[in-house]
């Protein structure tokens, strides 16, 4: 089965020539970074980049970028080059308006959030593919638990050593930060509970696993409930969305579960409960469509990965109440049955992750021929209100027609 996943747009950033007019005076140290920062940035919108290329790219460039952070003696100290170099950085969702700042922590953190945000895209569109087989659904959950190992790292280590601290509504701010973590986490799960139905797995785990993911969603939809919602009412609409999707998933098979038990009667009135919520996500979904702000233009409710529930959560009901009027005769009850599910398996962790060691390129004879002394002043960190970064032209991938395969 395909799955649907919102994207944010890739941060855009300013050309970055590492050329210091007098301060490098080897043509080693003047190149150092220059050509592996363009091939990374090449790389995040080439449709044939694959993981090993990705993470072979950016760890050249991590690598390299080290020498401008740490010393290489390996000591607590940094380099004395950490702030030679201004950057510039878009956000995912405040436009093209950078943020800058003169650290080279700050283009590790931005390029590292572009190198996750990548790792999404790609599993977004693996998963959105005809026909995804085995493989390719395992490369898209760990695709998925990479990207958010990677924002993690980044929050809990390199984040707090900012000088300048992020701006609020910012990416690099913990709202966002925790926002695209959790979202990482749940769409994972969705791959894990597509392949807990293929292959067929008790009802009560699908449902304990479906209201873990709500649960997700739940949490990161409120992790940005404080943002402006100018620049967050899309993202907002799909955390919402998915979580009535995956809230009607839990009472469709808790219901299963109660039709096992011969409680016919709660099986019902479960099966009804997993009724309005579809059809509350399905509301969501026009929603979702009609709300501008960043992300894509689809319709989410016309996906398959939408309307198999519709049919299962119809198919379902129509049998329990059959089943109720032939045999068990129980009354359905007015209230629904509180899910109280706790999924022991398939629960998602982020794969953790590291940046790179400093690159063996850096020796002391490259760090000695940039001269601080010859460094001309300083500019301003801060962009001028007109400046304009341009953004990042990403491939239009429209979600595919589906064939009915499951995921397995």
């Amino acid at each position: 089965m395909t799955h649907w996943f919102h994207r944010n747009p890739l941060k855009a950033t300013a050309p970055v020539s590492f050329n210091y007019y007098g301060v490098a005076s080897g043509p080693a140290a003047s190149k150092i970074c220059r050509s592996s920062r363009a091939r990374l940035l090449e790389l995040f919108t080439d449709l044939s980049c694959n993981p090993e290329m990705m993470k072979n790219a950016a760890d050249s460039y991590f690598s390299l970028l080290q020498g401008f952070i740490n010393s290489l003696d390996e000591s607590t100290q940094e380099s004395k080059l950490r702030y030679i170099q201004n950057f510039k950085w878009t956000d995912t969702l405040q436009g093209q308006v950078p943020s800058a700042q003169q650290d080279a922590v700050f283009e590790l953190i931005s390029m590292g959030f572009n190198v996750a945000l990548w790792y999404t895209k790609y599993a977004s569109r693996l998963a959105g593919k005809e026909n995804v087989t085995e493989d390719e659904a395992k490369e898209v959950h760990r695709s998925l638990k990479i990207a958010a190992g990677i924002f993690k790292h980044l929050k809990e280590s390199h984040i707090p050593k900012l000088i300048t601290p992020a701006e609020k509504g910012r990416d690099l701010e913990a709202r966002l930060i925790d926002a695209y973590i959790i979202q990482c986490q749940a769409e994972a799960q969705e791959v894990t509970i597509a392949r807990a139905i293929e292959l067929k797995h008790a009802p009560g785990l699908i449902a304990a696993l479906a209201y873990e993911t709500a649960n997700f969603y739940q949490k990161a939809d409120h992790t940005l409930s404080s943002l402006e919602p100018a620049y967050s009412a899309k993202w907002r609409k799909y955390l919402l969305l998915k979580m009535c999707f995956y809230t009607a998933y839990a009472y469709c098979y808790h219901g299963q579960t109660l039709l096992a038990s011969d409680k016919c009667g709660e099986a019902i009135r479960s099966l009804q409960e997993a009724e309005k919520l579809y059809a509350k996500a399905e509301a969501l979904c026009k929603e979702y469509g009609e709300t501008k702000g960043p992300g894509p233009t689809v319709k989410p409710s016309g996906h398959l990965f939408f309307r198999k529930l519709g049919n299962l959560v119809k198919n379902t009901l129509e049998k329990c109440q059959r089943e109720n009027g032939f045999i068990y005769f129980q009354k359905v009850p007015t209230e629904a049955p509180q899910l109280e599910l706790k999924a022991n398996y398939g629960l998602v962790e982020p794969v953790p992750f590291e940046f790179p060691p400093t690159s063996a390129h850096w020796t002391p004879e490259t760090l000695a021929a940039f001269d601080l002394t010859k460094r001309p002043k300083e500019d301003s960190t801060k962009p001028k209100p007109e400046e304009v970064v341009k953004p990042v032209k990403e491939p239009d991938i429209k979600p595919q027609k589906d064939t009915g395969c499951s995921i397995s």
